[in-house]
Protein backbone atom coordinates (compact mmCIF):
# COMPACT_ATOMS: atom_id res chain seq x y z
CA UNK A 1 0.00 0.00 0.00
CA UNK A 2 1.65 3.57 -0.64
CA UNK A 3 1.26 5.80 1.76
CA UNK A 4 0.23 9.51 1.21
CA UNK A 5 1.91 12.20 3.84
CA UNK A 6 3.20 15.86 4.42
CA UNK A 7 0.10 16.85 2.10
CA UNK A 8 -0.28 20.26 4.17
CA UNK A 9 3.43 21.51 2.81
CA UNK A 10 3.78 20.79 -0.49
CA UNK A 11 1.72 23.51 -2.43
CA UNK A 12 4.18 25.85 -2.73
CA UNK A 13 7.14 22.96 -3.56
CA UNK A 14 5.03 21.55 -5.83
CA UNK A 15 4.29 24.74 -7.55
CA UNK A 16 8.25 25.35 -7.92
CA UNK A 17 8.51 22.25 -9.27
CA UNK A 18 6.34 22.44 -11.86
CA UNK A 19 7.41 25.41 -12.81
CA UNK A 20 10.77 24.40 -12.98
CA UNK A 21 9.48 21.40 -15.47
CA UNK A 22 7.33 23.58 -17.23
CA UNK A 23 10.13 25.89 -17.97
CA UNK A 24 11.31 25.10 -21.74
CA UNK A 25 7.96 25.50 -23.30
CA UNK A 26 6.44 28.90 -21.60
CA UNK A 27 7.62 30.05 -18.08
CA UNK A 28 10.41 31.65 -19.93
CA UNK A 29 7.99 34.00 -21.52
CA UNK A 30 8.32 37.63 -20.18
CA UNK A 31 4.57 38.64 -19.29
CA UNK A 32 3.72 41.27 -21.65
CA UNK A 33 4.75 38.26 -24.08
CA UNK A 34 2.11 36.22 -22.96
CA UNK A 35 -1.01 35.56 -25.13
CA UNK A 36 -4.22 36.98 -23.20
CA UNK A 37 -7.15 34.71 -22.96
CA UNK A 38 -10.62 35.72 -21.40
CA UNK A 39 -12.58 32.38 -20.77
CA UNK A 40 -16.09 31.71 -19.92
CA UNK A 41 -16.36 28.22 -17.81
CA UNK A 42 -19.16 26.62 -16.31
CA UNK A 43 -18.16 25.38 -12.02
CA UNK A 44 -19.28 22.14 -11.01
CA UNK A 45 -18.03 22.02 -7.87
CA UNK A 46 -18.03 24.27 -4.66
CA UNK A 47 -14.64 26.24 -5.16
CA UNK A 48 -12.50 27.31 -8.32
CA UNK A 49 -9.34 25.18 -9.00
CA UNK A 50 -6.26 26.43 -7.04
CA UNK A 51 -4.60 30.10 -7.99
CA UNK A 52 -1.08 27.80 -7.75
CA UNK A 53 -2.05 25.68 -10.52
CA UNK A 54 -3.84 28.51 -12.85
CA UNK A 55 -0.45 30.14 -12.85
CA UNK A 56 1.64 26.65 -13.36
CA UNK A 57 -0.79 26.35 -16.34
CA UNK A 58 0.14 29.91 -17.04
CA UNK A 59 3.85 29.86 -16.67
CA UNK A 60 3.73 26.36 -18.81
CA UNK A 61 1.70 27.98 -21.70
CA UNK A 62 3.26 30.95 -22.26
CA UNK A 63 -0.62 32.50 -21.16
CA UNK A 64 -2.11 35.38 -19.48
CA UNK A 65 -5.35 33.99 -18.31
CA UNK A 66 -8.73 35.27 -17.23
CA UNK A 67 -10.98 32.34 -16.45
CA UNK A 68 -14.98 33.51 -15.46
CA UNK A 69 -16.20 30.49 -13.46
CA UNK A 70 -20.20 30.46 -13.87
CA UNK A 71 -22.26 27.95 -11.64
CA UNK A 72 -23.46 25.65 -13.30
CA UNK A 73 -26.96 25.88 -12.64
CA UNK A 74 -26.98 29.27 -14.42
CA UNK A 75 -24.29 28.67 -16.99
CA UNK A 76 -27.24 28.45 -19.91
CA UNK A 77 -28.56 31.62 -18.76
CA UNK A 78 -25.10 33.94 -18.38
CA UNK A 79 -24.03 32.88 -21.56
CA UNK A 80 -26.98 33.90 -23.65
CA UNK A 81 -26.67 37.16 -22.02
CA UNK A 82 -23.05 37.68 -22.82
CA UNK A 83 -24.26 36.24 -26.64
CA UNK A 84 -27.16 39.00 -26.56
CA UNK A 85 -25.29 41.90 -25.27
CA UNK A 86 -22.09 41.41 -26.98
CA UNK A 87 -19.96 40.37 -24.12
CA UNK A 88 -18.76 37.19 -24.90
CA UNK A 89 -15.12 36.11 -24.00
CA UNK A 90 -12.58 35.10 -26.54
CA UNK A 91 -13.14 31.01 -25.99
CA UNK A 92 -16.67 30.61 -24.67
CA UNK A 93 -17.72 27.23 -23.27
CA UNK A 94 -20.65 25.98 -25.20
CA UNK A 95 -23.13 23.38 -23.32
CA UNK A 96 -24.18 20.29 -26.13
CA UNK A 97 -27.26 21.11 -25.14
CA UNK A 98 -27.02 24.76 -25.73
CA UNK A 99 -25.52 24.35 -29.37
CA UNK A 100 -28.59 24.08 -31.45
CA UNK A 101 -29.51 27.38 -29.80
CA UNK A 102 -25.95 28.80 -31.60
CA UNK A 103 -26.55 27.97 -34.59
CA UNK A 104 -28.02 31.63 -35.89
CA UNK A 105 -25.37 33.34 -34.05
CA UNK A 106 -22.34 31.12 -35.59
CA UNK A 107 -24.09 31.22 -39.18
CA UNK A 108 -24.16 35.07 -38.63
CA UNK A 109 -20.35 35.37 -38.29
CA UNK A 110 -20.26 35.87 -34.46
CA UNK A 111 -17.16 32.62 -34.19
CA UNK A 112 -14.26 31.79 -36.10
CA UNK A 113 -14.39 29.04 -38.27
CA UNK A 114 -11.06 27.27 -36.66
CA UNK A 115 -11.40 23.71 -38.58
CA UNK A 116 -8.73 25.00 -41.47
CA UNK A 117 -6.50 25.50 -38.59
CA UNK A 118 -6.05 22.84 -36.95
CA UNK A 119 -3.84 20.68 -38.78
CA UNK A 120 -1.27 23.33 -37.57
CA UNK A 121 -1.60 21.85 -34.42
CA UNK A 122 0.71 18.87 -33.32
CA UNK A 123 -2.46 17.93 -30.73
CA UNK A 124 -5.36 19.43 -32.43
CA UNK A 125 -4.51 17.64 -35.75
CA UNK A 126 -5.40 14.64 -33.54
CA UNK A 127 -8.94 15.00 -32.39
CA UNK A 128 -10.83 12.40 -33.61
CA UNK A 129 -12.38 12.92 -37.14
CA UNK A 130 -16.25 10.88 -35.75
CA UNK A 131 -17.06 13.63 -32.92
CA UNK A 132 -15.67 16.77 -34.47
CA UNK A 133 -18.25 16.16 -37.55
CA UNK A 134 -20.90 15.22 -34.47
CA UNK A 135 -19.92 18.95 -33.73
CA UNK A 136 -19.97 20.33 -36.96
CA UNK A 137 -22.46 22.93 -38.60
CA UNK A 138 -22.93 23.22 -42.10
CA UNK A 139 -19.62 21.02 -42.40
CA UNK A 140 -17.68 23.48 -40.83
CA UNK A 141 -15.59 22.96 -37.63
CA UNK A 142 -16.59 26.23 -35.47
CA UNK A 143 -15.28 24.75 -31.78
CA UNK A 144 -12.95 22.68 -29.54
CA UNK A 145 -14.73 19.42 -27.64
CA UNK A 146 -14.39 18.10 -24.19
CA UNK A 147 -14.87 14.79 -24.43
CA UNK A 148 -17.06 12.48 -22.74
CA UNK A 149 -18.93 8.43 -23.05
CA UNK A 150 -22.24 8.11 -24.42
CA UNK A 151 -23.90 8.22 -21.24
CA UNK A 152 -23.01 8.20 -17.87
CA UNK A 153 -26.73 8.20 -16.27
CA UNK A 154 -27.81 5.75 -13.39
CA UNK A 155 -28.73 5.58 -10.10
CA UNK A 156 -26.99 6.98 -6.85
CA UNK A 157 -28.54 5.21 -3.64
CA UNK A 158 -27.77 5.26 0.23
CA UNK A 159 -26.57 1.67 0.47
CA UNK A 160 -26.65 1.98 3.94
CA UNK A 161 -30.56 2.56 4.05
CA UNK A 162 -31.18 -0.11 1.73
CA UNK A 163 -29.55 -2.55 4.47
CA UNK A 164 -31.39 -0.80 7.56
CA UNK A 165 -34.29 -2.04 5.56
CA UNK A 166 -33.29 -5.10 4.43
CA UNK A 167 -33.81 -4.27 0.94
CA UNK A 168 -31.43 -5.22 -2.31
CA UNK A 169 -30.29 -2.73 -5.06
CA UNK A 170 -33.42 -2.36 -7.18
CA UNK A 171 -33.08 -4.53 -10.86
CA UNK A 172 -36.41 -3.52 -12.69
CA UNK A 173 -38.47 -0.02 -12.55
CA UNK A 174 -40.92 -1.42 -9.99
CA UNK A 175 -37.97 -2.12 -7.48
CA UNK A 176 -36.61 1.27 -8.09
CA UNK A 177 -40.17 2.72 -7.20
CA UNK A 178 -40.50 0.43 -3.73
CA UNK A 179 -36.73 1.56 -3.13
CA UNK A 180 -37.56 4.94 -3.63
CA UNK A 181 -41.18 4.41 -1.29
CA UNK A 182 -39.27 2.85 1.45
CA UNK A 183 -36.66 5.32 1.82
CA UNK A 184 -39.56 7.78 1.91
CA UNK A 185 -42.18 5.87 4.36
CA UNK A 186 -40.04 3.63 6.27
CA UNK A 187 -37.62 5.93 8.44
CA UNK A 188 -34.52 4.73 6.77
CA UNK A 189 -32.43 6.58 9.26
CA UNK A 190 -34.00 5.56 12.41
CA UNK A 191 -34.32 8.71 13.96
CA UNK A 192 -38.34 7.89 14.62
CA UNK A 193 -39.14 11.05 12.32
CA UNK A 194 -41.38 11.18 8.93
CA UNK A 195 -38.11 13.61 7.45
CA UNK A 196 -37.29 11.85 4.27
CA UNK A 197 -38.17 11.59 0.14
CA UNK A 198 -37.41 8.45 -1.90
CA UNK A 199 -35.67 10.85 -4.34
CA UNK A 200 -34.64 13.94 -4.74
CA UNK A 201 -34.89 15.77 -7.95
CA UNK A 202 -34.29 19.79 -9.70
CA UNK A 203 -35.64 21.56 -12.18
CA UNK A 204 -34.29 19.96 -15.49
CA UNK A 205 -36.00 17.21 -17.76
CA UNK A 206 -32.88 16.23 -19.34
CA UNK A 207 -30.03 16.02 -16.16
CA UNK A 208 -33.06 15.37 -13.50
CA UNK A 209 -34.41 12.59 -12.96
CA UNK A 210 -36.71 12.39 -15.91
CA UNK A 211 -35.10 11.82 -19.07
CA UNK A 212 -33.06 8.68 -17.50
CA UNK A 213 -36.33 7.54 -15.92
CA UNK A 214 -37.72 7.70 -19.73
CA UNK A 215 -34.96 5.87 -21.12
CA UNK A 216 -35.97 2.87 -18.51
CA UNK A 217 -39.78 3.41 -19.70
CA UNK A 218 -38.55 3.18 -23.70
CA UNK A 219 -39.16 6.77 -24.61
CA UNK A 220 -36.67 7.26 -27.67
CA UNK A 221 -33.64 9.74 -27.15
CA UNK A 222 -35.37 13.49 -28.12
CA UNK A 223 -36.85 11.37 -31.61
CA UNK A 224 -37.90 8.47 -32.68
CA UNK A 225 -38.57 6.40 -36.15
CA UNK A 226 -41.90 5.35 -37.19
CA UNK A 227 -42.02 3.83 -40.42
CA UNK A 228 -40.97 6.26 -42.51
CA UNK A 229 -41.80 9.35 -40.12
CA UNK A 230 -39.15 10.66 -37.63
CA UNK A 231 -41.81 11.63 -34.45
CA UNK A 232 -40.81 13.77 -30.97
CA UNK A 233 -40.34 11.56 -27.79
CA UNK A 234 -43.68 13.70 -26.15
CA UNK A 235 -45.63 11.89 -28.58
CA UNK A 236 -44.92 8.53 -27.51
CA UNK A 237 -46.77 6.21 -25.35
CA UNK A 238 -43.41 5.53 -23.16
CA UNK A 239 -43.30 9.43 -22.29
CA UNK A 240 -46.56 9.32 -21.14
CA UNK A 241 -45.85 6.53 -18.89
CA UNK A 242 -42.97 7.93 -17.65
CA UNK A 243 -44.68 11.41 -17.10
CA UNK A 244 -47.44 9.40 -14.75
CA UNK A 245 -44.70 7.56 -12.62
CA UNK A 246 -43.29 10.97 -11.88
CA UNK A 247 -46.64 11.83 -10.99
CA UNK A 248 -47.05 8.86 -8.39
CA UNK A 249 -43.96 9.62 -6.93
CA UNK A 250 -45.22 13.47 -6.55
CA UNK A 251 -48.92 12.32 -5.42
CA UNK A 252 -47.61 9.78 -2.98
CA UNK A 253 -45.39 12.38 -1.36
CA UNK A 254 -41.85 10.13 -2.41
CA UNK A 255 -40.28 13.11 -4.45
CA UNK A 256 -39.67 16.31 -2.78
CA UNK A 257 -42.81 17.99 -4.13
CA UNK A 258 -41.04 21.74 -5.27
CA UNK A 259 -38.50 19.52 -7.64
CA UNK A 260 -40.07 21.81 -10.40
CA UNK A 261 -38.15 24.66 -9.11
CA UNK A 262 -34.92 22.94 -7.08
CA UNK A 263 -31.66 24.01 -8.20
CA UNK A 264 -29.08 21.05 -8.49
CA UNK A 265 -27.16 22.42 -5.30
CA UNK A 266 -30.43 22.07 -3.28
CA UNK A 267 -31.31 18.63 -5.01
CA UNK A 268 -27.56 17.86 -4.03
CA UNK A 269 -27.80 18.82 -0.45
CA UNK A 270 -30.63 16.97 0.50
CA UNK A 271 -29.05 13.82 -0.83
CA UNK A 272 -25.71 15.03 1.53
CA UNK A 273 -27.73 15.98 4.33
CA UNK A 274 -29.81 12.62 4.27
CA UNK A 275 -33.40 14.32 3.61
CA UNK A 276 -33.49 11.74 0.26
CA UNK A 277 -32.23 8.56 -0.42
CA UNK A 278 -31.88 8.16 -4.40
CA UNK A 279 -30.59 10.60 -7.17
CA UNK A 280 -31.03 10.21 -10.25
CA UNK A 281 -28.14 11.27 -12.78
CA UNK A 282 -24.32 11.24 -13.27
CA UNK A 283 -23.10 8.12 -11.66
CA UNK A 284 -20.24 9.80 -11.32
CA UNK A 285 -20.92 11.99 -8.99
CA UNK A 286 -21.07 9.70 -6.34
CA UNK A 287 -17.85 9.40 -4.62
CA UNK A 288 -17.99 13.57 -4.51
CA UNK A 289 -21.45 13.15 -2.92
CA UNK A 290 -20.75 10.49 -0.48
CA UNK A 291 -17.43 12.11 0.73
CA UNK A 292 -19.81 15.31 1.47
CA UNK A 293 -22.26 12.90 3.40
CA UNK A 294 -19.91 11.20 5.21
CA UNK A 295 -18.56 14.21 6.22
CA UNK A 296 -22.09 15.13 8.02
CA UNK A 297 -22.94 11.91 8.49
CA UNK A 298 -19.66 9.16 9.30
CA UNK A 299 -22.99 6.21 8.63
CA UNK A 300 -23.57 7.37 5.38
CA UNK A 301 -22.90 4.85 2.67
CA UNK A 302 -23.30 5.07 -0.85
CA UNK A 303 -23.58 2.65 -4.16
CA UNK A 304 -24.47 3.22 -7.66
CA UNK A 305 -26.79 1.39 -10.61
CA UNK A 306 -26.78 1.68 -14.15
CA UNK A 307 -28.96 -1.75 -14.79
CA UNK A 308 -32.72 -0.45 -14.30
CA UNK A 309 -34.69 -3.29 -16.27
CA UNK A 310 -37.83 -2.04 -18.01
CA UNK A 311 -40.65 -3.46 -20.43
CA UNK A 312 -38.05 -3.22 -23.38
CA UNK A 313 -35.18 -4.32 -21.45
CA UNK A 314 -31.99 -2.40 -20.90
CA UNK A 315 -31.87 1.35 -22.56
CA UNK A 316 -30.47 4.18 -21.66
CA UNK A 317 -30.39 7.53 -23.21
CA UNK A 318 -27.10 8.94 -24.58
CA UNK A 319 -25.49 12.18 -25.96
CA UNK A 320 -22.60 13.01 -28.94
CA UNK A 321 -19.16 11.99 -27.53
CA UNK A 322 -18.50 15.54 -26.24
CA UNK A 323 -20.29 17.54 -23.22
CA UNK A 324 -19.85 20.75 -24.80
CA UNK A 325 -17.73 22.95 -27.24
CA UNK A 326 -14.97 26.05 -26.64
CA UNK A 327 -16.30 28.78 -29.52
CA UNK A 328 -13.78 32.01 -30.61
CA UNK A 329 -15.86 35.24 -30.75
CA UNK A 330 -15.06 37.79 -33.28
CA UNK A 331 -15.65 40.53 -31.75
CA UNK A 332 -13.08 39.13 -29.14
CA UNK A 333 -10.74 38.12 -31.07
CA UNK A 334 -9.71 40.86 -33.45
CA UNK A 335 -7.21 38.95 -35.78
CA UNK A 336 -6.10 35.25 -37.59
CA UNK A 337 -2.75 35.76 -35.30
CA UNK A 338 -4.33 35.85 -32.53
CA UNK A 339 -6.62 33.11 -32.93
CA UNK A 340 -4.11 31.12 -33.71
CA UNK A 341 -1.96 31.92 -30.45
CA UNK A 342 -5.23 30.95 -28.41
CA UNK A 343 -5.48 27.44 -30.48
CA UNK A 344 -1.86 27.17 -29.47
CA UNK A 345 -2.64 27.42 -26.14
CA UNK A 346 -5.39 25.20 -25.87
CA UNK A 347 -2.95 22.46 -28.27
CA UNK A 348 -0.25 23.03 -25.60
CA UNK A 349 -2.75 22.16 -22.75
CA UNK A 350 -2.84 18.58 -24.41
CA UNK A 351 0.77 17.95 -23.86
CA UNK A 352 1.83 16.31 -21.22
CA UNK A 353 2.89 18.10 -18.87
CA UNK A 354 0.25 20.36 -18.42
CA UNK A 355 -2.68 17.90 -19.56
CA UNK A 356 -1.77 15.92 -16.22
CA UNK A 357 -1.49 19.01 -14.21
CA UNK A 358 -5.19 19.83 -15.04
CA UNK A 359 -6.23 16.09 -14.55
CA UNK A 360 -4.05 14.92 -11.67
CA UNK A 361 -2.99 18.42 -9.88
CA UNK A 362 0.70 18.40 -8.29
CA UNK A 363 2.31 14.99 -7.84
CA UNK A 364 2.54 14.40 -4.08
CA UNK A 365 -0.23 16.62 -2.81
CA UNK A 366 -2.68 15.30 -5.02
CA UNK A 367 -1.86 12.38 -6.61
CA UNK A 368 1.36 9.40 -5.89
CA UNK A 369 3.51 8.51 -9.52
CA UNK A 370 3.84 5.03 -9.58
CA UNK A 371 5.63 4.02 -12.50
CA UNK A 372 3.87 5.74 -15.51
CA UNK A 373 0.10 5.20 -13.87
CA UNK A 374 -1.38 7.38 -11.07
CA UNK A 375 -2.72 6.43 -7.84
CA UNK A 376 -5.42 8.63 -6.44
CA UNK A 377 -5.53 8.06 -2.57
CA UNK A 378 -8.51 8.63 -0.46
CA UNK A 379 -6.92 11.08 2.01
CA UNK A 380 -6.58 13.67 -1.00
CA UNK A 381 -9.76 13.21 -2.33
CA UNK A 382 -11.27 16.34 -0.36
CA UNK A 383 -7.99 17.97 -1.59
CA UNK A 384 -8.71 17.44 -5.65
CA UNK A 385 -12.33 18.59 -4.98
CA UNK A 386 -11.41 21.65 -3.69
CA UNK A 387 -8.38 22.31 -5.47
CA UNK A 388 -8.14 20.78 -8.78
CA UNK A 389 -11.64 18.59 -10.44
CA UNK A 390 -13.26 22.04 -11.66
CA UNK A 391 -10.34 22.58 -14.21
CA UNK A 392 -11.39 19.27 -16.53
CA UNK A 393 -13.70 21.57 -18.09
CA UNK A 394 -10.74 23.26 -19.71
CA UNK A 395 -9.48 19.74 -21.06
CA UNK A 396 -9.62 19.38 -24.57
CA UNK A 397 -10.66 15.66 -25.53
CA UNK A 398 -9.39 14.46 -21.75
CA UNK A 399 -10.91 10.81 -22.47
CA UNK A 400 -8.59 9.94 -25.66
CA UNK A 401 -5.45 12.28 -25.06
CA UNK A 402 -2.73 9.77 -25.31
CA UNK A 403 -0.60 12.23 -23.20
CA UNK A 404 -2.43 11.39 -20.26
CA UNK A 405 -1.21 9.06 -17.62
CA UNK A 406 -3.72 6.06 -16.72
CA UNK A 407 -4.95 5.25 -13.35
CA UNK A 408 -3.74 2.24 -11.15
CA UNK A 409 -5.86 3.29 -8.26
CA UNK A 410 -8.68 5.70 -6.99
CA UNK A 411 -11.55 6.04 -5.25
CA UNK A 412 -14.11 2.48 -5.55
CA UNK A 413 -17.19 4.45 -5.83
CA UNK A 414 -15.04 6.38 -8.71
CA UNK A 415 -14.34 3.16 -10.38
CA UNK A 416 -17.63 1.63 -9.89
CA UNK A 417 -19.16 4.97 -11.34
CA UNK A 418 -16.09 4.25 -14.59
CA UNK A 419 -17.13 0.58 -15.10
CA UNK A 420 -21.03 1.09 -15.45
CA UNK A 421 -20.89 3.93 -17.74
CA UNK A 422 -18.64 1.97 -20.02
CA UNK A 423 -21.77 -0.78 -19.70
CA UNK A 424 -24.13 1.58 -20.55
CA UNK A 425 -22.40 1.76 -24.08
CA UNK A 426 -24.21 -2.25 -24.14
CA UNK A 427 -27.47 -0.37 -24.35
CA UNK A 428 -27.39 3.47 -25.10
CA UNK A 429 -30.08 4.49 -27.46
CA UNK A 430 -29.12 7.19 -29.23
CA UNK A 431 -30.85 10.42 -30.77
CA UNK A 432 -31.41 10.31 -34.91
CA UNK A 433 -31.18 13.63 -35.52
CA UNK A 434 -27.94 13.78 -34.68
CA UNK A 435 -26.32 15.70 -37.45
CA UNK A 436 -29.36 16.49 -39.64
CA UNK A 437 -30.29 20.01 -40.19
CA UNK A 438 -33.90 21.33 -39.39
CA UNK A 439 -33.94 25.33 -39.78
CA UNK A 440 -36.87 25.74 -37.98
CA UNK A 441 -35.68 23.67 -35.29
CA UNK A 442 -32.77 25.78 -35.26
CA UNK A 443 -34.66 28.60 -35.29
CA UNK A 444 -37.82 28.09 -33.18
CA UNK A 445 -36.93 24.95 -30.32
CA UNK A 446 -36.07 27.47 -27.93
CA UNK A 447 -39.67 28.61 -27.44
CA UNK A 448 -40.97 25.07 -28.60
CA UNK A 449 -39.79 23.47 -26.04
CA UNK A 450 -40.99 25.41 -23.72
CA UNK A 451 -44.58 24.40 -24.74
CA UNK A 452 -43.64 21.11 -23.82
CA UNK A 453 -41.79 21.32 -21.18
CA UNK A 454 -44.23 23.35 -18.96
CA UNK A 455 -46.62 21.21 -19.92
CA UNK A 456 -44.75 18.07 -18.84
CA UNK A 457 -44.61 19.86 -15.43
CA UNK A 458 -47.86 20.76 -15.58
CA UNK A 459 -49.23 17.07 -16.14
CA UNK A 460 -46.69 15.57 -13.11
CA UNK A 461 -48.32 18.39 -11.32
CA UNK A 462 -52.03 17.31 -11.96
CA UNK A 463 -52.88 20.77 -13.64
CA UNK A 464 -53.30 18.71 -17.00
CA UNK A 465 -54.70 15.82 -17.88
CA UNK A 466 -53.60 13.24 -20.80
CA UNK A 467 -56.03 14.75 -23.02
CA UNK A 468 -54.42 18.46 -21.77
CA UNK A 469 -51.27 17.39 -22.51
CA UNK A 470 -52.00 16.13 -25.95
CA UNK A 471 -53.72 19.78 -26.56
CA UNK A 472 -50.55 20.82 -26.07
CA UNK A 473 -48.86 19.11 -28.32
CA UNK A 474 -50.72 19.66 -31.01
CA UNK A 475 -50.16 23.81 -30.35
CA UNK A 476 -46.76 22.63 -30.48
CA UNK A 477 -47.52 21.25 -33.92
CA UNK A 478 -49.32 24.30 -35.24
CA UNK A 479 -46.89 26.82 -33.67
CA UNK A 480 -43.75 25.14 -36.12
CA UNK A 481 -43.45 21.82 -34.54
CA UNK A 482 -44.81 20.17 -37.96
CA UNK A 483 -42.60 21.65 -40.05
CA UNK A 484 -39.66 20.52 -37.61
CA UNK A 485 -40.59 17.16 -37.89
CA UNK A 486 -41.50 17.31 -42.27
CA UNK A 487 -37.51 18.81 -41.59
CA UNK A 488 -36.13 16.35 -39.62
CA UNK A 489 -37.97 13.47 -41.56
CA UNK A 490 -36.82 14.78 -45.09
CA UNK A 491 -33.27 14.44 -43.77
CA UNK A 492 -33.12 11.52 -42.41
CA UNK A 493 -35.39 9.21 -45.22
CA UNK A 494 -33.82 12.02 -48.07
CA UNK A 495 -36.39 13.79 -50.43
CA UNK A 496 -39.28 11.90 -50.66
CA UNK A 497 -39.76 10.33 -53.99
Amino acid sequence: MIKFRHLAVLPLIGLLLVSCSLATTGADSKPEDRTALTVMAPLHFPQKPSETLIKAIEEGTGTELDIEWVPDGIYTDKMNTALTTGTLKKATFVKYTDYMFMKSAIRSGAFWEIGPYLDEYPNLRRLNANILKQTALDGKIYGLYTERPSSRQGVILREDWLENLGLKEPRTIDELYEVMRRFAKDDPDGNGIDDTYGLTDRNDLVFGAFKTLGSYFGTPNNWGVEGHRLVPEFETQAYIDTMNFMKRLYDEKIVNPDFAVTSKEVQRDMLIRGKAGVYIGSMTDVQRLSDEAAAIDPSARFTVVNRIEGPFGYRIWSIPNYNGLYLFSKKAIKTEEELKRILGFFDRTMDADIANLMKYGLEGRHYIRKGQQVVLPKESTRLRVMEVNALYTLMIADLSNPNLMKIAEQEPLTEKAERLSADNEKFIVKDPTVNLESVTYDERNAELNKIISDATYHYILGKLDVAGFKREIERWKQSGGNRIIEEFTQAYFGPAS
